[in-house]
Protein backbone atom coordinates (compact mmCIF):
# COMPACT_ATOMS: atom_id res chain seq x y z
CA UNK A 1 0.00 0.00 0.00
CA UNK A 2 1.41 3.59 -0.26
CA UNK A 3 1.39 5.27 3.21
CA UNK A 4 -2.05 6.63 4.72
CA UNK A 5 -0.16 9.20 6.26
CA UNK A 6 0.88 10.97 3.29
CA UNK A 7 -3.12 11.74 2.69
CA UNK A 8 -3.00 14.16 5.81
CA UNK A 9 -0.88 17.22 6.77
CA UNK A 10 2.24 16.99 7.13
CA UNK A 11 5.64 18.67 6.94
CA UNK A 12 7.46 17.34 4.37
CA UNK A 13 11.09 16.54 5.62
CA UNK A 14 13.87 18.62 4.02
CA UNK A 15 17.55 20.21 4.61
CA UNK A 16 18.00 20.91 7.84
CA UNK A 17 20.52 23.66 6.73
CA UNK A 18 18.37 25.47 4.28
CA UNK A 19 14.78 27.07 4.21
CA UNK A 20 12.15 25.66 2.74
CA UNK A 21 11.02 27.09 -0.26
CA UNK A 22 7.44 27.10 0.34
CA UNK A 23 5.04 25.68 2.77
CA UNK A 24 3.98 21.74 1.67
CA UNK A 25 0.70 20.80 2.15
CA UNK A 26 -0.96 16.83 0.85
CA UNK A 27 -4.05 16.30 -0.49
CA UNK A 28 -6.07 13.27 -2.41
CA UNK A 29 -5.97 13.73 -5.70
CA UNK A 30 -9.59 12.11 -6.69
CA UNK A 31 -8.45 10.81 -9.69
CA UNK A 32 -6.17 8.00 -8.34
CA UNK A 33 -8.02 7.25 -5.37
CA UNK A 34 -5.80 5.77 -1.91
CA UNK A 35 -3.24 4.90 -4.41
CA UNK A 36 -3.04 8.67 -5.27
CA UNK A 37 -1.35 12.01 -3.49
CA UNK A 38 -0.58 15.22 -4.43
CA UNK A 39 1.78 17.14 -2.82
CA UNK A 40 0.94 21.09 -2.94
CA UNK A 41 3.94 23.67 -2.16
CA UNK A 42 2.19 26.66 -1.39
CA UNK A 43 2.87 30.39 0.40
CA UNK A 44 6.28 30.41 -0.76
CA UNK A 45 8.50 33.18 0.91
CA UNK A 46 10.63 36.00 -0.47
CA UNK A 47 14.43 35.98 0.99
CA UNK A 48 16.27 38.83 -0.06
CA UNK A 49 18.72 37.90 -3.26
CA UNK A 50 22.42 37.21 -2.06
CA UNK A 51 25.26 39.33 -2.70
CA UNK A 52 26.68 38.91 -6.70
CA UNK A 53 29.29 36.07 -6.95
CA UNK A 54 32.63 37.40 -8.77
CA UNK A 55 32.40 35.82 -12.51
CA UNK A 56 35.17 33.26 -12.80
CA UNK A 57 37.89 35.26 -14.82
CA UNK A 58 37.72 37.75 -11.27
CA UNK A 59 38.59 34.69 -9.41
CA UNK A 60 42.10 34.44 -8.26
CA UNK A 61 44.15 31.09 -8.80
CA UNK A 62 45.07 28.81 -6.03
CA UNK A 63 47.21 25.79 -6.92
CA UNK A 64 46.41 24.38 -3.05
CA UNK A 65 42.94 22.81 -2.13
CA UNK A 66 40.30 25.55 -0.79
CA UNK A 67 39.94 25.35 2.59
CA UNK A 68 36.58 23.84 3.88
CA UNK A 69 36.65 25.71 7.31
CA UNK A 70 37.27 29.11 5.67
CA UNK A 71 34.65 31.47 4.04
CA UNK A 72 34.78 33.05 0.65
CA UNK A 73 35.72 35.87 2.52
CA UNK A 74 38.20 34.56 4.66
CA UNK A 75 36.35 33.82 8.02
CA UNK A 76 37.54 30.97 9.64
CA UNK A 77 34.94 28.48 10.30
CA UNK A 78 35.26 27.02 14.08
CA UNK A 79 32.34 26.08 15.11
CA UNK A 80 29.62 23.64 13.83
CA UNK A 81 26.67 26.43 14.55
CA UNK A 82 29.22 28.64 11.78
CA UNK A 83 29.34 25.70 9.34
CA UNK A 84 25.74 24.85 9.55
CA UNK A 85 24.64 29.02 9.41
CA UNK A 86 27.33 30.26 7.42
CA UNK A 87 29.85 28.15 5.57
CA UNK A 88 27.35 24.95 4.57
CA UNK A 89 24.63 27.77 2.54
CA UNK A 90 27.56 29.15 1.15
CA UNK A 91 29.21 26.14 -0.23
CA UNK A 92 25.71 24.62 -1.76
CA UNK A 93 25.72 27.72 -3.26
CA UNK A 94 28.78 28.10 -4.76
CA UNK A 95 28.03 24.69 -5.81
CA UNK A 96 24.87 25.51 -7.74
CA UNK A 97 26.86 28.96 -9.06
CA UNK A 98 29.97 27.45 -10.44
CA UNK A 99 29.80 24.06 -10.85
CA UNK A 100 26.30 22.03 -11.36
CA UNK A 101 23.77 24.56 -11.52
CA UNK A 102 20.90 25.07 -9.89
CA UNK A 103 19.03 22.27 -8.53
CA UNK A 104 15.55 22.51 -10.04
CA UNK A 105 12.60 23.57 -7.75
CA UNK A 106 10.14 21.37 -6.17
CA UNK A 107 7.68 20.99 -8.12
CA UNK A 108 4.30 22.20 -7.31
CA UNK A 109 2.21 19.19 -7.72
CA UNK A 110 3.19 15.91 -6.99
CA UNK A 111 1.44 12.37 -6.94
CA UNK A 112 2.43 9.11 -6.13
CA UNK A 113 0.42 6.31 -7.55
CA UNK A 114 0.79 2.46 -6.74
CA UNK A 115 1.21 0.64 -10.19
CA UNK A 116 1.47 -3.22 -8.21
CA UNK A 117 2.19 -4.40 -4.89
CA UNK A 118 3.91 -8.09 -4.62
CA UNK A 119 4.23 -9.88 -1.39
CA UNK A 120 6.18 -12.96 -3.48
CA UNK A 121 9.25 -10.95 -4.67
CA UNK A 122 12.07 -13.56 -4.39
CA UNK A 123 10.64 -16.44 -3.73
CA UNK A 124 8.52 -14.93 -0.97
CA UNK A 125 11.38 -13.12 0.86
CA UNK A 126 10.27 -9.61 -0.31
CA UNK A 127 7.79 -7.35 -1.58
CA UNK A 128 7.88 -5.88 -4.49
CA UNK A 129 6.52 -1.91 -4.64
CA UNK A 130 5.93 -0.36 -8.61
CA UNK A 131 5.30 3.61 -7.80
CA UNK A 132 5.12 6.19 -10.31
CA UNK A 133 5.78 9.52 -9.14
CA UNK A 134 4.44 11.98 -10.80
CA UNK A 135 5.45 15.76 -11.34
CA UNK A 136 3.00 18.93 -12.25
CA UNK A 137 1.53 21.04 -13.64
CA UNK A 138 1.37 19.54 -16.92
CA UNK A 139 3.35 17.07 -18.16
CA UNK A 140 6.26 16.94 -15.92
CA UNK A 141 8.85 14.40 -15.53
CA UNK A 142 7.39 10.48 -14.34
CA UNK A 143 9.42 8.54 -12.69
CA UNK A 144 8.79 4.83 -12.00
CA UNK A 145 10.18 4.34 -8.83
CA UNK A 146 10.92 0.19 -7.63
CA UNK A 147 10.76 -0.19 -3.98
CA UNK A 148 11.83 -3.65 -2.65
CA UNK A 149 11.92 -4.39 1.14
CA UNK A 150 12.03 -7.50 2.88
CA UNK A 151 9.01 -9.47 4.43
CA UNK A 152 10.78 -10.77 7.63
CA UNK A 153 11.27 -7.64 9.75
CA UNK A 154 10.30 -6.62 12.79
CA UNK A 155 10.84 -2.56 11.96
CA UNK A 156 10.57 -0.55 9.01
CA UNK A 157 14.11 -1.36 6.98
CA UNK A 158 16.99 0.89 5.86
CA UNK A 159 17.20 1.39 2.40
CA UNK A 160 19.67 1.83 -0.50
CA UNK A 161 18.54 4.58 -2.80
CA UNK A 162 20.18 3.92 -6.40
CA UNK A 163 19.69 5.59 -9.52
CA UNK A 164 21.21 3.31 -12.22
CA UNK A 165 21.72 3.87 -16.67
CA UNK A 166 19.49 1.32 -18.38
CA UNK A 167 16.31 1.26 -16.87
CA UNK A 168 14.76 -0.85 -13.64
CA UNK A 169 14.40 -4.00 -15.87
CA UNK A 170 18.12 -4.54 -15.85
CA UNK A 171 18.01 -5.04 -12.29
CA UNK A 172 15.25 -7.76 -11.88
CA UNK A 173 13.79 -10.77 -14.60
CA UNK A 174 10.43 -10.35 -13.15
CA UNK A 175 8.31 -9.00 -16.18
CA UNK A 176 5.59 -6.95 -13.61
CA UNK A 177 9.14 -4.21 -13.72
CA UNK A 178 7.63 -1.62 -15.89
CA UNK A 179 9.80 -1.13 -18.86
CA UNK A 180 10.94 2.69 -19.28
CA UNK A 181 9.24 5.08 -21.79
CA UNK A 182 12.07 7.37 -22.22
CA UNK A 183 14.84 7.42 -24.12
CA UNK A 184 17.61 4.81 -23.14
CA UNK A 185 20.73 4.34 -24.51
CA UNK A 186 21.28 1.69 -27.17
CA UNK A 187 24.28 0.41 -25.21
CA UNK A 188 22.43 -1.04 -22.60
CA UNK A 189 21.61 -5.10 -23.29
CA UNK A 190 18.31 -5.40 -24.86
CA UNK A 191 17.78 -2.21 -25.95
CA UNK A 192 17.40 -1.30 -30.18
CA UNK A 193 15.99 1.83 -31.43
CA UNK A 194 16.77 3.50 -27.76
CA UNK A 195 13.66 1.68 -26.43
CA UNK A 196 14.35 -1.77 -24.28
CA UNK A 197 12.85 -4.88 -25.24
CA UNK A 198 11.88 -8.07 -23.70
CA UNK A 199 15.71 -9.43 -23.73
CA UNK A 200 16.48 -6.39 -21.39
CA UNK A 201 14.78 -7.39 -17.99
CA UNK A 202 17.36 -8.79 -16.02
CA UNK A 203 20.13 -7.89 -18.28
CA UNK A 204 22.50 -6.27 -15.31
CA UNK A 205 20.62 -8.71 -12.57
CA UNK A 206 24.61 -10.04 -11.91
CA UNK A 207 25.73 -7.48 -10.79
CA UNK A 208 22.51 -6.35 -8.05
CA UNK A 209 22.62 -8.98 -5.28
CA UNK A 210 18.93 -8.09 -4.22
CA UNK A 211 18.76 -11.38 -2.46
CA UNK A 212 21.90 -10.59 -0.36
CA UNK A 213 20.78 -7.16 0.61
CA UNK A 214 17.67 -8.33 1.25
CA UNK A 215 18.70 -11.05 3.34
CA UNK A 216 20.91 -8.24 5.25
CA UNK A 217 17.97 -6.26 6.48
CA UNK A 218 18.36 -3.76 3.88
CA UNK A 219 15.47 -2.24 1.92
CA UNK A 220 16.14 -1.47 -2.14
CA UNK A 221 14.95 0.95 -4.33
CA UNK A 222 16.01 2.30 -7.93
CA UNK A 223 15.06 4.38 -10.77
CA UNK A 224 16.31 5.20 -14.05
CA UNK A 225 18.10 8.33 -14.81
CA UNK A 226 16.76 8.78 -17.67
CA UNK A 227 12.67 9.67 -16.33
CA UNK A 228 13.82 12.65 -14.63
CA UNK A 229 16.78 13.62 -17.63
CA UNK A 230 17.97 11.22 -20.57
CA UNK A 231 21.67 11.80 -21.07
CA UNK A 232 21.60 12.97 -24.12
CA UNK A 233 24.11 16.02 -24.91
CA UNK A 234 22.34 17.43 -27.83
CA UNK A 235 18.96 16.82 -26.97
CA UNK A 236 17.12 18.53 -23.90
CA UNK A 237 13.69 16.79 -23.74
CA UNK A 238 13.29 16.32 -19.46
CA UNK A 239 12.83 18.03 -16.54
CA UNK A 240 14.72 21.10 -18.02
CA UNK A 241 12.53 21.10 -21.52
CA UNK A 242 9.46 20.71 -18.56
CA UNK A 243 10.44 23.61 -16.85
CA UNK A 244 11.44 25.86 -19.38
CA UNK A 245 7.61 25.57 -20.68
CA UNK A 246 8.71 25.20 -25.07
CA UNK A 247 10.55 28.20 -24.79
CA UNK A 248 13.95 27.22 -26.24
CA UNK A 249 15.94 30.09 -25.29
CA UNK A 250 15.26 28.67 -21.56
CA UNK A 251 16.69 25.49 -22.42
CA UNK A 252 19.74 25.26 -23.89
CA UNK A 253 21.06 21.47 -23.57
CA UNK A 254 24.79 21.99 -23.30
CA UNK A 255 24.63 24.05 -20.92
CA UNK A 256 21.29 22.48 -18.67
CA UNK A 257 22.90 20.42 -15.54
CA UNK A 258 21.95 16.96 -15.93
CA UNK A 259 23.63 16.04 -13.12
CA UNK A 260 21.95 18.98 -10.54
CA UNK A 261 18.30 17.48 -12.27
CA UNK A 262 19.32 13.79 -11.71
CA UNK A 263 19.74 14.76 -8.14
CA UNK A 264 16.51 16.44 -7.95
CA UNK A 265 15.39 13.09 -8.84
CA UNK A 266 17.09 11.24 -5.76
CA UNK A 267 14.61 14.50 -3.51
CA UNK A 268 11.63 13.13 -5.41
CA UNK A 269 12.11 9.92 -4.32
CA UNK A 270 12.88 10.32 -0.95
CA UNK A 271 9.89 12.23 -0.77
CA UNK A 272 7.96 8.95 -1.21
CA UNK A 273 10.16 6.78 0.65
CA UNK A 274 10.13 9.12 3.71
CA UNK A 275 6.45 8.46 4.10
CA UNK A 276 6.65 4.70 3.22
CA UNK A 277 5.96 3.25 6.39
CA UNK A 278 8.01 0.06 5.24
CA UNK A 279 10.81 2.07 4.95
CA UNK A 280 12.96 3.96 8.14
CA UNK A 281 13.05 7.27 7.13
CA UNK A 282 16.24 8.25 9.09
CA UNK A 283 18.25 5.23 7.09
CA UNK A 284 17.85 6.13 3.28
CA UNK A 285 21.41 5.79 1.47
CA UNK A 286 21.92 7.00 -2.13
CA UNK A 287 24.22 5.41 -3.97
CA UNK A 288 25.39 5.41 -7.92
CA UNK A 289 28.15 4.59 -10.12
CA UNK A 290 30.18 6.96 -11.94
CA UNK A 291 28.42 9.60 -13.38
CA UNK A 292 25.48 8.14 -11.20
CA UNK A 293 27.93 8.45 -8.30
CA UNK A 294 28.69 12.13 -8.65
CA UNK A 295 24.52 12.86 -9.04
CA UNK A 296 24.17 10.25 -5.28
CA UNK A 297 26.59 12.65 -3.87
CA UNK A 298 25.24 15.86 -4.64
CA UNK A 299 21.82 14.37 -3.51
CA UNK A 300 23.37 13.60 -0.03
CA UNK A 301 25.21 16.96 0.45
CA UNK A 302 22.01 19.35 -0.75
CA UNK A 303 20.00 16.81 1.19
CA UNK A 304 20.34 15.63 4.48
CA UNK A 305 17.22 13.14 5.10
CA UNK A 306 19.87 10.85 2.77
CA UNK A 307 21.42 9.39 5.95
CA UNK A 308 24.39 7.97 3.77
CA UNK A 309 26.49 8.14 0.58
CA UNK A 310 28.00 5.52 -1.56
CA UNK A 311 29.45 7.93 -4.79
CA UNK A 312 31.15 4.65 -6.44
CA UNK A 313 33.97 5.36 -8.38
CA UNK A 314 32.82 8.80 -9.68
CA UNK A 315 35.79 10.86 -10.65
CA UNK A 316 35.64 14.07 -12.08
CA UNK A 317 33.03 16.29 -11.37
CA UNK A 318 31.95 13.72 -8.32
CA UNK A 319 35.09 12.89 -5.86
CA UNK A 320 37.97 13.29 -7.36
CA UNK A 321 39.88 16.86 -7.42
CA UNK A 322 39.11 19.22 -10.40
CA UNK A 323 42.60 20.59 -10.15
CA UNK A 324 44.03 16.96 -10.23
CA UNK A 325 46.69 16.37 -12.44
CA UNK A 326 45.87 12.64 -12.86
CA UNK A 327 42.52 11.33 -15.54
CA UNK A 328 40.18 13.22 -16.00
CA UNK A 329 40.27 17.22 -16.04
CA UNK A 330 37.31 19.83 -16.65
CA UNK A 331 38.59 20.70 -19.77
CA UNK A 332 38.08 17.15 -20.80
CA UNK A 333 34.42 16.31 -18.83
CA UNK A 334 33.19 19.76 -20.32
CA UNK A 335 33.97 18.97 -24.07
CA UNK A 336 32.67 15.05 -23.63
CA UNK A 337 29.31 15.57 -21.39
CA UNK A 338 28.66 19.54 -21.45
CA UNK A 339 25.42 18.52 -20.66
CA UNK A 340 26.35 17.39 -16.77
CA UNK A 341 27.37 21.20 -15.81
CA UNK A 342 26.21 24.54 -16.19
CA UNK A 343 27.56 26.78 -18.87
CA UNK A 344 29.74 28.43 -15.91
CA UNK A 345 32.02 25.31 -15.00
CA UNK A 346 33.49 25.36 -18.67
CA UNK A 347 34.85 28.57 -18.09
CA UNK A 348 37.18 26.64 -15.84
CA UNK A 349 38.54 24.26 -18.60
CA UNK A 350 42.03 25.98 -18.52
CA UNK A 351 42.49 27.06 -15.24
CA UNK A 352 40.53 24.72 -12.45
CA UNK A 353 42.77 26.46 -9.97
CA UNK A 354 40.25 29.27 -9.97
CA UNK A 355 37.24 27.14 -9.02
CA UNK A 356 36.85 28.52 -5.10
CA UNK A 357 35.64 25.23 -4.45
CA UNK A 358 36.99 21.75 -4.87
CA UNK A 359 35.17 18.20 -4.56
CA UNK A 360 36.14 17.72 -1.18
CA UNK A 361 34.01 20.34 -0.19
CA UNK A 362 30.41 18.64 -1.60
CA UNK A 363 32.13 15.74 0.46
CA UNK A 364 32.05 18.10 3.78
CA UNK A 365 28.50 19.16 3.19
CA UNK A 366 27.66 15.02 3.88
CA UNK A 367 29.32 15.63 7.08
CA UNK A 368 28.26 13.98 9.73
CA UNK A 369 26.72 11.48 8.12
CA UNK A 370 28.46 8.21 7.01
CA UNK A 371 29.75 8.91 3.46
CA UNK A 372 31.90 5.71 1.58
CA UNK A 373 34.20 6.74 -1.20
CA UNK A 374 35.19 3.89 -3.06
CA UNK A 375 37.69 3.48 -5.94
CA UNK A 376 39.38 0.58 -8.43
CA UNK A 377 42.99 0.38 -8.96
CA UNK A 378 42.74 0.10 -12.67
CA UNK A 379 40.23 2.95 -13.06
CA UNK A 380 42.70 5.84 -13.29
CA UNK A 381 40.80 7.96 -15.45
CA UNK A 382 38.47 8.34 -12.32
CA UNK A 383 41.78 9.38 -10.14
CA UNK A 384 41.38 6.92 -7.43
CA UNK A 385 44.59 8.88 -5.77
CA UNK A 386 43.06 12.19 -5.58
CA UNK A 387 39.78 10.95 -4.50
CA UNK A 388 41.76 9.48 -1.36
CA UNK A 389 42.95 12.94 -0.83
CA UNK A 390 39.46 14.68 -1.45
CA UNK A 391 38.46 12.63 1.35
CA UNK A 392 41.42 13.55 3.59
CA UNK A 393 40.99 17.09 2.79
CA UNK A 394 37.31 16.88 4.14
CA UNK A 395 38.08 15.19 7.36
CA UNK A 396 38.24 18.39 9.19
CA UNK A 397 34.80 18.83 8.72
CA UNK A 398 33.59 15.42 9.99
CA UNK A 399 35.89 15.88 13.26
CA UNK A 400 34.39 19.38 13.55
CA UNK A 401 31.24 17.73 13.70
CA UNK A 402 32.00 15.71 16.20
CA UNK A 403 32.23 12.41 13.60
CA UNK A 404 35.72 10.36 12.01
CA UNK A 405 37.17 10.76 8.87
CA UNK A 406 40.53 9.42 7.37
CA UNK A 407 43.69 9.93 9.53
CA UNK A 408 45.61 7.75 7.35
CA UNK A 409 48.30 9.81 5.57
CA UNK A 410 48.59 7.17 2.54
CA UNK A 411 46.37 5.66 0.31
CA UNK A 412 45.45 2.22 1.96
CA UNK A 413 46.17 -1.70 0.68
CA UNK A 414 43.87 -3.04 -1.64
CA UNK A 415 40.55 -4.44 -0.34
CA UNK A 416 40.63 -2.56 3.01
CA UNK A 417 38.11 -0.44 4.01
CA UNK A 418 39.74 2.46 5.98
CA UNK A 419 38.30 5.47 8.16
CA UNK A 420 35.32 6.26 10.09
CA UNK A 421 31.86 8.08 9.35
CA UNK A 422 34.21 9.26 6.15
CA UNK A 423 35.90 6.33 4.66
CA UNK A 424 38.10 5.25 2.17
CA UNK A 425 38.27 1.89 -0.27
CA UNK A 426 39.88 0.73 -3.24
CA UNK A 427 39.79 -2.74 -4.98
CA UNK A 428 41.61 -4.53 -7.83
CA UNK A 429 40.15 -4.44 -11.21
CA UNK A 430 38.41 -1.65 -13.58
CA UNK A 431 35.45 1.18 -13.97
CA UNK A 432 32.41 -0.78 -12.85
CA UNK A 433 30.06 -1.41 -10.20
CA UNK A 434 29.63 -5.53 -9.37
CA UNK A 435 27.67 -7.55 -6.76
CA UNK A 436 31.20 -7.55 -4.99
CA UNK A 437 31.32 -3.86 -4.44
CA UNK A 438 27.99 -4.28 -2.62
CA UNK A 439 29.58 -6.61 -0.06
CA UNK A 440 31.62 -2.99 1.17
CA UNK A 441 28.57 -1.23 0.79
CA UNK A 442 26.86 -3.73 3.24
CA UNK A 443 29.83 -3.92 5.24
CA UNK A 444 30.18 0.02 5.52
CA UNK A 445 26.25 0.38 6.51
CA UNK A 446 26.53 -2.57 8.92
CA UNK A 447 29.23 -0.97 10.70
CA UNK A 448 26.85 1.82 11.42
CA UNK A 449 23.36 1.37 10.98
CA UNK A 450 23.16 -2.73 12.47
CA UNK A 451 20.24 -3.55 10.69
CA UNK A 452 20.13 -6.57 11.83
CA UNK A 453 18.17 -5.64 15.21
CA UNK A 454 15.37 -5.41 12.67
CA UNK A 455 14.92 -8.84 11.59
CA UNK A 456 12.84 -11.27 13.66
Amino acid sequence: MLPAMLTEPSTLARSKSSPPRCAPAFTLHPAFGLAGLIMLWTGCATAPPPAALPEPQALAATAGLPDPLVTLAGQPVTTARQWNEIRRPELKRLFEHYVYGSLPPRPAQFKASLLGEHHDFLNGRATLKLVRLVCGPGAGPQIDLMVVVPNRRTAPAPLFLVMNFCGNQAVTADDRVPLPRSWVPDRCPGVTNNHPTAAARGADAGNWPLEEIISRGYGFATFYHGDVDPDRPDVSEGIHAWLAGGDPNANRPADRGTIAAWAWGFHRCVDYLVKDPDVDPKRIAAVGHSRNGKTALLAAAFDERIAMAFPHQAGCGGTAPSRGKVGESVKAINDRFPHWFNARFKAFNESPERLPVDQHELMALCAPRPLLISAAEQDQWSNPAGQFEMARAATPVYKLLGATGIEDSSMPPLHQLVGGHLAYYIRAGRHSMTAADWQVFLQFADRHWQPAAGRP
